[in-house]
């Protein structure tokens, strides 16, 4: 499985219709819905559907002889190859199936999901369907440890802003990785740089108000993102600015270290 993350504005989910609610438990548990978009023929060998699944839907364990590439467009799910751990796919996601391998996808049990998908090579034919994905077995345990994961992310980025605004270089040189860049609007800065401007008040993050915060957890990399309305002190004056702050940590000793800090500007509050 290769997984990626970028904008797809091109797949905005309003585009496509619902489609088609499936047949009760055939081949899946809860609400799905399905949508052919384009058939293969003669000159396109593949077939291109779009998929709405409600929350706690989840397909069963099921191939593609061709492949499949599946286009995350809303939404928040799982992804899991057989014999792999479940992995939280969402909005953004590329997943590549590759030919032949047993897997499963579906909603997570807070969130809708949907995607655009793409099978290939359609003469090879479509899908295998095997037997049920055994939730108590398999996605409830992964399903603890991810959101466990998230919440301990959560609220240690939490923490990390009340450290900024204390001034609390101590702590954050334990939480900053040796090699940990920090992006602002005026450039790049490295962990030493950041360190002596909290210290110095050269950049005072007084206030963090945040006001949206998303997890994903790839391995031992985690990127979180925070949508925030920064009250700082910078040069003495006081200024309130809306950022979106991407944060990169990486797991090391069971320990998670931040590796890059980055500061988006935003044009509305």
């Amino acid at each position: 499985m290769m997984m990626s993350s970028f904008h797809l504005l091109a797949q905005d989910p309003a585009v496509f219709k619902k489609g088609e609610l499936s047949a009760a438990n055939v081949h899946h548990s809860g609400n799905i819905w399905l949508k052919e978009l384009v058939k293969p023929d003669q000159i396109f060998n593949f077939a291109i559907a779009t998929a709405f699944f409600d929350s706690n839907a989840i397909l069963d364990w099921h191939e593609h002889p061709g492949g499949q590439i599946l286009f995350i467009t809303a939404g928040k799910g799982y992804y899991q190859e057989f014999g792999k751990p479940v992995q939280i796919v969402q909005k953004g996601d590329v997943i590549s199936c590759q030919p032949n391998v047993k897997h499963w996808h579906g909603a997570s049990p807070y969130q809708t999901l949907e995607y655009l998908a793409i099978n290939a090579n359609a003469d090879k034919g479509k899908t295998n369907w095997f037997n049920k994905v055994n939730r108590n077995e398999i996605l409830v345990k992964d399903e603890k440890k991810l959101v466990s994961e998230e919440n301990e992310l959560i609220q240690l980025s939490k923490e990390k802003w009340l450290w900024m605004a204390d001034k609390n270089v101590d702590t954050l040189n334990k939480l900053f990785d040796e090699k940990a860049k920090f992006i602002h609007m005026g450039g790049t800065m490295s962990k030493e740089h950041e360190l002596n401007i909290i210290k110095s008040g050269g950049i005072h993050y007084k206030h963090a108000e945040i006001q949206e915060t998303s997890v994903q957890i790839i391995d031992n990399t985690a990127i979180l993102l925070n949508k925030i309305k920064l009250t700082a002190i910078v040069g003495g004056n006081e200024v309130i600015n809306p950022f979106t702050v991407t944060e990169v940590y990486i797991k090391r000793d069971g320990t998670w270290v931040l590796g890059s800090m980055s500061f988006t500007k935003l044009l509305t509050n």
